[in-house]
């Protein structure tokens, strides 16, 4: 396109359209109505009117990470803008990668405590990647475009742009994209010197284990593949954070499952008892570490990370690795097998049996009995009866117990499938999330697992998944409890229930009613396989409300303070808490 002159609103269409964005989420305001009134007349974008601006940047979010694009939401100013801040803060967390385009004020006005006026830019400064505030129509388009380049390059984010409505108004001279010169362009190739001394220590190491998180994903379906290359070829266990199940496949021989505060007795064990920790794309969350200084004692530690301010932030690394995970595992295949592909085989059998030893500690067994339903259970069904969709089966949660049992129950064999809050623990975003899923992937079996009080969060949803016909299941495992919040009080709190329920619960099945989606009721175990496939076989949206036993806690579990293989485990025999040598607790 040659350059033409175009108002402000139709530049951001504009914009939109060459970027490849089929969809935004949004909530007009006066602010942005030039950009409403644009969008009112093309057909290229499609336009998702949510409930609730938090509900339009989690609806990007699940748009973005189902998909590797980036998610696209509008927003009015002021309270538009602040209620678009909690959004902000989880993608920047998680490392998802959007864009929230804010009205603001004319720019005569900035300053005057106009009529919801807010410093939106101020105020996302710190939940932002970076943020513009534009006062010069000329300058919008290249920056809309230079704000998608810095969305998805390096580590991803959230970006922000707050646009004055009289620079929506005015005209100026449109201009393209030209990434090649962005003032940002980060690292993607390693260091080939540390490279090698990583290879180095692969062909050393007797205990190794590849540690593996979101970056993996964020990389691209490259970075997936080329690391379930390198873990066949070495023979090296592998474990990974929450952020990054599906990047490794759950049926794969050599997956350990999830590690941290809720992960599996054996992948914890290994992190704390091997002598070579590759980390590859994770940042040593303290859900991970646990205490520091009893965090994998003996290892010599490697971290592969795009972000150079994640490298010695937590965790001092011996073989630091700045680059892009897809272009650092091509280089260390391409290192390993110049070299010969030599390992300890021997060593790493050894390794194996002891992983072995400690895989025969059950830690998700759990027992189904009488006419209550297990949380587990609800889980363990789930999965089976849809486990043969696993190339189109996306699944959101939202955050406390539900979002635990469904990474330790559920498989994932393919990036980019789990859409969950991992770093900030945001209660409400699985709803919106499902519905930015499933209009990235209309023909796919979209699922959140939800817990009743995170669901309430966002519950107004509801209205936008009936009004746009999107067959989303809400799966709430109903315990009328907030299930995270009481086990800490059970277990560390003296059993002190401060505020952990609610006595005024909605009726699920008529509330999805109301909504005009179907509503579905369960609480008889008999009847739990019948009532899923009702749910599945539903051509519309579906709210499932599985009453589950009200006291169950999630185990494994790492107690606040303690090393990472300092773990609580649940005894299905004697109701009691087990610690990770036998000894009763509670």
């Amino acid at each position: 396109m040659s350059a033409k002159t175009m108002t402000g609103a139709k530049m951001v269409v504009q914009a939109l359209i060459d970027q490849g964005v089929d969809t935004v989420f949004g909530y007009p305001g006066g602010a942005v109505l030039p950009i409403y009134d644009e969008i009112f007349q093309q057909n290229s974008i499609k336009h998702i009117l949510v409930r609730h601006e938090q509900g339009a940047v989690h609806a990007a979010e699940g748009y973005a990470r189902s998909t590797g694009k980036v998610g696209v939401a509008l927003v009015t100013s002021g309270p538009g803008a602040t209620n678009a801040v909690t959004g902000l803060t989880d993608a920047l967390m998680d490392s998802i990668p959007i864009l929230v385009l804010t009205g603001q004020v004319p720019t005569f006005m900035i300053g005057s405590d106009a009529f919801q006026e807010a410093d939106t830019v101020g105020i996302t400064r710190p939940c932002t990647k970076h943020n513009w505030l534009v006062k010069e129509t000329d300058k919008l388009s290249g920056i809309i475009h230079e704000a998608f380049h810095v969305a998805t390059s390096g580590r991803p984010g959230p970006v922000l742009i707050d646009i004055p409505k009289d620079v929506q108004f005015a005209s100026g001279t449109y201009t393209k994209a030209n990434p090649s010169q962005s003032y940002y362009q980060p690292q993607v190739k390693g260091d080939i010197e540390g490279i090698t001394d990583l290879v180095a220590a692969m062909e050393k190491a007797k205990k190794p284990l590849f540690y593996t998180g979101g970056g993996v994903i964020n990389s691209g379906p490259a970075a997936s593949q080329l690391l379930r290359e390198l873990v066949e070829a070495t023979g090296f266990p592998i474990t990974s954070t929450l952020m990054g199940l599906g990047a490794y496949p759950a049926s794969g021989d050599k997956w350990l499952g999830m590690l941290g505060m809720h992960g599996l007795y054996e992948a914890n064990w290994a992190m704390h008892d091997c002598d070579l920790m590759i980390n590859i794309g994770a940042r040593f969350d303290d859900r991970i570490t646990g205490i520091l200084d009893k965090f994998a004692p003996n290892s010599i530690k490697a971290h592969i990370d795009i972000d150079p301010s994640s490298i010695n932030k937590v965790i001092q690394t011996d073989i630091p690795i700045i680059g892009d995970v897809a272009h650092v595992l091509e280089d260390i295949l391409k290192v390993w097998k110049s070299r010969g592909r030599k390992t300890k085989v021997d060593h790493v059998a050894k390794w194996w049996g002891q992983i072995k030893d400690w895989k025969k500690i059950n830690c998700l067994a759990y027992t189904q009995e009488g006419k209550v339903i297990k949380p587990q259970h609800a889980l363990t069904r789930l999965e089976e009866l849809t486990k043969h969709r696993a190339k189109d089966r996306y699944i959101c949660t939202e955050v406390g117990q539900h979002q635990m049992w469904a990474a330790q129950y559920l498989g994932f064999e393919h990036p980019n499938q789990w859409m969950t809050s991992g770093g900030l623990g945001t209660m409400g975003y699985g709803h919106p999330a499902s519905i930015g899923v499933q209009m990235a992937h209309p023909d796919a079996l979209v699922i959140n697992i939800a817990g009743e009080a995170s669901w309430l969060m966002n519950m107004q949803e509801m209205g936008t998944a009936v009004q746009y016909r999107l067959p989303v299941k809400q799966f709430i495992l109903n315990n009328e409890r907030l299930g995270m919040v009481r086990q800490w009080q059970e277990l560390l709190h003296g059993e002190r229930y401060s505020s952990s329920w609610s006595e005024s619960l909605p009726d699920f099945v008529k509330l999805a009613e109301a909504f005009g989606a179907k509503g579905i009721l369960c609480s008889d175990p008999a009847d739990l396989d019948d009532a899923i496939m009702e749910m599945l076989n539903h051509d519309g949206p579906v709210l499932f409300d599985c009453l589950v036993e009200k006291h169950e806690n999630c185990f494994p579990m790492i107690p606040s303070g303690k090393a990472h293989n300092d773990m609580l485990l649940g005894d299905a025999d004697t109701q009691g808490v087990i610690d990770a040598k036998g000894s009763v607790l509670v």
